[in-house]
């Protein structure tokens, strides 16, 4: 209490007030910096073991390198595409023989939860993230943001002469000209599909692609990359789905492509979590915390991905919705686990008669 006759009790308790502001305002501030615990820990530990669906000489060896570089902890690596990371987790799940300690993707977080796979645990730092980047439950983080739009061959079609609008794409000139991954994947024909039905409404949304079903969409067996790397190639004029910042890494190169921002476009989370009974529990939190770190973040805007940091920006600003230049429909894991098996019947009953 103040003391108006004692000044050296009114210093002491100013002091004190102080101090109880700046502990105040430091539990209540992100927290950016992994905890010293946690790094004496990882350090002790000497690995980590990530499975992870992210391009290896774009993304996941830089990134590799540099957690060792700050950390002095070991990072292994996996590549595969997310179907097959999830299949691998489950397997060693079941078995009893736990290798990865941290998996990423955009959908296979989801079931393997279901079954007990996934460590509930996030790094205090998402705290700074918009609220679509990180799970309610607990149990994983966006590391990144995966755009989806068409995309074409500047050498074929003019720009000015580009479908526009997704019911440009309806226009009798692109019958025949068009492909996609005809795949049960949010980058395939059923993450189409079920962009359509969840902006459009279930009668309008299967309206609209029985029209585009007349257009004879050409499917093919393969990742959106290769999709797009057919456009390029000019054996396909249009490519649906594709992701948008291959799209710019390409045309960087010198490729004749560019993406078409048809609004909504589809947002997709490529999210990172701790696998249940990781054999480097803390190596893996201290990777997940390095990866939505700032410096994580940057890792993945020097490789033209698209951060999940609101404070960072990708190289081309363009690529990122900002909800009015360009709107975005967000789906998450759950989502997709829930809405895949429906979208891909849609699929099939328009496509596939």
């Amino acid at each position: 209490m103040f003391n108006s006759k004692n000044p050296w009790s009114n210093r002491l308790w100013r002091f004190a007030v102080a101090a109880l502001a700046l502990l105040g305002a430091s539990a209540g501030a992100p927290v950016l910096a992994a905890d010293a615990a946690l790094i004496a820990a990882a350090k002790k530990e000497g690995q980590v073991v990530w499975y992870t669906t992210q391009i290896i000489n774009q993304f996941a060896r830089p990134a590799a390198d540099a957690f060792q570089k700050k950390y002095g902890i070991k990072v292994n690596y996996v590549r595969a595409d997310s179907k097959a990371v999830t299949l691998r987790l489950l397997n060693e799940g079941r078995a009893g023989r736990v290798q990865a300690d941290v998996f990423d993707g955009t959908a296979g977080v989801a079931p393997l939860k279901k079954l007990n796979l996934v460590e509930k645990w996030t790094p205090d730092s998402v705290n700074r993230l918009d609220k679509q980047f990180i799970d309610a439950t607990g149990y994983w983080t966006a590391t990144n943001l995966y755009v989806l739009s068409p995309a074409f061959n500047t050498k074929l079609i003019p720009a000015a002469e580009a479908p526009k609008t997704l019911e440009d794409l309806l226009n009798p000139k692109w019958k025949g000209k068009i492909t996609w991954n005809a795949s049960p994947t949010m980058s395939g024909s059923a993450g189409f599909v079920g962009m359509i039905v969840t902006t459009m409404g279930e009668q309008k949304g299967r309206d609209y692609l029985q029209k585009l079903a007349d257009q004879n969409l050409f499917p093919l067996q393969m990742s959106a990359r290769e999709v797009l790397n057919q456009v390029i190639r000019g054996e396909s004029q249009i490519a649906l789905n594709i992701f948008n910042n291959h799209a710019v890494i390409s045309s960087g190169e010198g490729a004749p492509v560019a993406w078409i921002p048809m609004q909504p476009v589809t947002g997709v989370l490529s999210v990172a979590a701790l696998t249940k009974g990781a054999p480097h529990p803390n190596a893996g939190k201290l990777f997940i915390d390095f990866l939505v770190s700032p410096e994580g973040q940057n890792l993945f805007r020097d490789a033209d991905y698209i951060p999940v940091d609101p404070k960072i920006l990708p190289r081309h600003p363009e690529l990122k919705p900002d909800g009015t230049k360009l709107r975005a429909v967000y789906f998450s894991p759950e989502q997709i686990d829930v809405g895949m098996p429906k979208w891909m019947n849609i699929y099939k009953a328009y496509f596939q008669q």
